[in-house]
């Protein structure tokens, strides 16, 4: 045998060996080959209903519970919970600060943790009027403990109602702030779902 046809003989085989796959090609692999590749965290599930007697879906945001009416914490209702939470807690914040064309930081409108595992609803003006018992208020953006309605500067903003169902009661936490409390339930979140209303002050 020649050195050149020998030469061809040994190559051939490496030639034809495939590379190790990359991500992008897990969908060619065997459910084994493909889970020792795919390592990206997944999220919660989503599965918890967030409802509220005021406002829709994004829909506009009543100005009742804005900071041009009587910053009221709106109603809000819950279902489709898992039976193993045993605590909710609820983070109201706007992603569009301070102007939605141009959003510069995640503005905090409410946060709040410890609500036990029975609770449904929150009624309207429950931040002021009456928590379930046992559920803890952090502190918002303006500093204080308590709910702070839409205030946007101009434009139309976005707010957030994040709930959250937990498998334990959180402790360890004094005048939490939104990362305070996202730090806390880190590793803690059963279930989690959420409804985001619209608001715009009016033109004068």
């Amino acid at each position: 045998m020649t050195i050149k046809a020998f030469t061809l003989l040994f190559l051939f085989p490496l030639a034809c060996r495939r590379e190790k796959p990359s991500v992008g090609d897990t969908a060619t692999l065997s459910g084994s080959q493909a889970a020792a590749i795919d390592t990206e965290p997944r999220s919660s599930a989503m599965t918890l209903k967030v409802t509220s007697s005021a406002f829709q879906q994004g829909g506009s945001i009543p100005a009742k519970y804005t900071c041009e009416g009587q910053d009221l914490s709106p109603p809000l209702a819950w279902s489709g919970a898992p039976g193993n939470i045993k605590s909710y807690a609820l983070i109201i914040d706007d992603p569009d600060a301070p102007d939605p064309a141009k959003p510069q930081r995640v503005y905090v409108h409410w946060v709040l943790y410890n609500i036990p595992a029975p609770t449904t609803s929150l009624a309207e003006n429950a931040s002021k009027s009456g928590l379930p018992k046992g559920a803890v208020q952090g502190k918002n953006d303006w500093g204080k403990a308590e709910y702070g309605g839409p205030c946007p500067p101009i434009g139309r903003h976005r707010y957030f109602f994040k709930l959250y169902g937990l498998d334990t009661t959180l402790t360890g936490l004094s005048s939490a702030t939104k990362a305070d409390l996202e730090k806390a339930m880190k590793g803690h979140i059963v279930d989690s779902g959420e409804l985001m209303g619209t608001y715009q002050k009016a033109k004068k």
